[in-house]
């Protein structure tokens, strides 16, 4: 698996651009709901931006329950007034795009509820993706090579592990600003590569375990760099 690497401050702006856009053609089509929208492939010609960056702002919306997507039938206006649609999707485009320490923030709030729920729920072929990533980053860190990819990987296998979508997604839109700037702020010690082996180890058992308990506590071990980076501690 690989990881979009392009910046979250990229896809912020131009989800913005697609939101701020399907507005106008909203209010310019007077499309009331349940009205149908143009497809994705119609949209990103019409708009001048890929198919999956339409496909990300039309996510963001439905988050909102501001659009419907129906399979084999489309995207569709919600049953939310204009008025109060066009109030709400101006909120939306005044939401500033999060620094880094606020990502790192929200990461470890959100891991410290989705390692639970992992050890609670996880399957098989959960445990077998968790221990493929481990591998890969055991890997690389004997032999000296950069492994923040594989380190995230391993914890976005935990948020898949966990069986809630939103957490998921939020992880999956967060994880690659963070691996972008993870040198550049000097969050993490390399040196403390081997010490995160056991760590993940640590974290794998618990779950593999189902001792949610074990598995927080675990976890909230393994951030104590970032701790002491969002909270001077």
């Amino acid at each position: 698996m690989k990881l979009d690497m392009r910046t979250k401050t990229e896809n912020f702006s131009v989800q913005q651009h697609i939101i701020a856009s399907i507005r106008d053609l909203i209010n310019l089509k007077n499309l009331e709901p349940g009205d149908k929208l143009p497809s994705e492939r119609m949209l990103s010609e019409k708009f001048e931006v890929s198919r999956g960056n339409v496909r990300e702002a039309i996510q963001k919306l439905e988050f909102y329950g501001l659009l419907e997507s129906i399979p084999q039938s489309g995207t569709f206006v919600a049953n939310i007034g204009v008025i109060a649609m066009n109030g709400m999707i101006e909120d939306i485009l005044g939401l500033e795009d999060p620094d880094f320490k606020s990502l790192v923030e929200t990461r470890i709030l959100l891991e410290l509820k989705t390692v639970r729920l992992a050890a609670l729920r996880r399957s098989p072929d959960d445990l077998e993706k968790m221990r493929t990533t481990l591998d890969a980053y055991n890997k690389k860190v004997l032999n000296g090579e950069d492994a923040v990819q594989e380190d995230l990987l391993f914890h976005l296998a935990i948020a898949k592990a966990s069986g809630n979508s939103s957490m998921n997604t939020f992880m999956l839109t967060i994880t690659p600003e963070i691996i972008t700037n993870f040198e550049k702020y000097h969050v993490c010690d390399k040196t403390l590569d081997q010490k995160v082996i056991k760590e993940h180890e640590e974290i794998f058992n618990a779950i593999k375990d189902q001792n949610p308990q074990l598995a927080k506590q675990k976890m909230k071990e393994h951030f104590s760099e970032l701790y002491k980076y969002c909270y001077n501690v």
